[in-house]
């Protein structure tokens, strides 16, 4: 892996990794570790890039790959990438509504855009600033009746899916957080360091807590309307968690969203295949980037038995440790029939903001072009195992 600090200052960032630099530097260090970071000793987190990186193409020659064609179609909607901005909660503490300009660059490229329960800017904001109504991301919580009243909004603006992510029972451990004061109980000194550290980064703060406003969890407020900063936001939804969450309840969901539905989370076979059997539209197969249960499977493990297992029945998403264009077309090798990526848009949008993002998802582009002409591939439709040496 290229080291991001080996780039020249002042040269346009060249990919994904330096856009990470560029988001360490800006970011106070408690988001940026946000963002960053995974659960226990974070190994699932790196093994996601490192399974990928082992991944080898099989170079073919002399075919005719002048016109390439990377557009899919995915539950319906076509896309001209297949790309989908995965969601990102607290993504609106990165950058000045972060999540307005994410969605507004994933439109301009052709790709979609899933907006998190716990963003900073609401579903409305989103729909209204992009024309349409993005995908939307669901989390069951103790409270029911106000996911039942967020699946109405979904419904109400249009959504064309509803991802419901299913692998945060708990959550999972990550160590980053508390020792950056997140989530965690501050002693004096660590107030004094947190508002240190933020304020210690002039551009950030002129850009987000001045500008930013308002910086509340925009798809919770009507929930919590006690609540007006954002550590009272993140008591209430570590507090809201439904470890109850089971199969069964994929009736209820269907009672109240007609839509396409997608979980987000699946990383063993029989979970694949029960899924297929409820009946939902498809799975992303997730180990929520390293940020839940560390020492499992890479999602680029995972995946090639999930796809042979159910592919003929859902569509089947992946996610996890995707840095380039190279790991998009690996990843649709395995199975995927399109890809999420997380951290990547954080990083950019945290970075440049909207260019940033729009930049990241070009790079994406011209990478996944170049791995596929040099592969003899003119259309993902082409991609599968065969791309892959053995």
């Amino acid at each position: 892996m290229i080291d991001p600090n080996d780039r020249p200052l002042g040269l346009a960032p060249a990919s994904v990794m330096d856009y990470r630099e560029l988001a360490r530097r800006k970011l106070p260090r408690q988001l940026f570790d946000y963002i960053d970071g995974g659960a226990y000793a974070e190994n699932t987190m790196r093994d996601n890039i490192r399974a990928l990186a082992r991944i080898r193409l099989r170079q073919r020659v002399m075919r005719d790959v002048s016109r390439l064609d990377t557009r899919c179609n995915i539950l319906g909607q076509p896309l001209s990438l297949p790309i989908i901005l995965a969601p990102v909660g607290l993504a609106g503490m990165f950058a000045r509504r972060a999540e307005v300009q994410a969605a507004r660059a994933a439109v301009r490229a052709g790709s979609a855009f899933c907006e998190s329960t716990v963003s900073i800017c609401s579903l409305e904001e989103v729909t209204a600033a992009i024309g349409g109504a993005p995908w939307l991301q669901l989390y069951v919580m103790r409270d029911r009746s106000y996911a039942e009243r967020i699946m109405a909004r979904a419904s109400s603006a249009a959504c064309p899916v509803l991802v419901l992510t299913v692998d945060v029972p708990v959550v999972g451990a990550r160590y980053r957080d508390p020792r950056n004061g997140i989530g965690a109980e501050l002693t004096r000194w660590g107030h004094v360091r947190s508002a240190w550290d933020m304020a210690s980064h002039a551009r950030w703060l002129w850009d987000v807590p001045l500008r930013g406003r308002p910086l509340t969890f925009g798809n919770l407020t009507d929930a919590v309307p006690g609540a007006r900063t954002p550590a009272q936001f993140r008591r209430w939804v570590d507090s809201q968690w439904d470890a109850s969450v089971s199969w069964q309840d994929l009736a209820w969901v269907r009672k109240h969203w007609s839509g396409k539905l997608l979980l987000k989370g699946i990383l063993d076979v029989d979970d694949a295949a029960r899924a297929a059997d409820a009946g939902v539209d498809g799975i992303i197969v997730s180990n929520h980037g390293g940020r839940q249960l560390d020492d499992v499977a890479a999602a680029a493990h995972a995946l090639p038995r999930i796809a042979r297992s159910v592919g003929d029945r859902l569509c089947v998403l992946a996610d996890g440790g995707v840095r380039s264009g190279l790991d998009v077309m690996k990843l649709l090798a395995l199975g995927a029939r399109a890809v999420l990526i997380g951290r990547a848009w954080a990083y950019a949008v945290a970075a440049r903001g909207e260019a940033g993002v729009s930049h990241v998802l070009e790079l994406m582009r011209s990478e996944l072009q170049v791995a596929m002409a040099l592969t003899g591939h003119d259309s993902l439709a082409q991609l599968g195992a065969h791309a892959l040496e053995e």
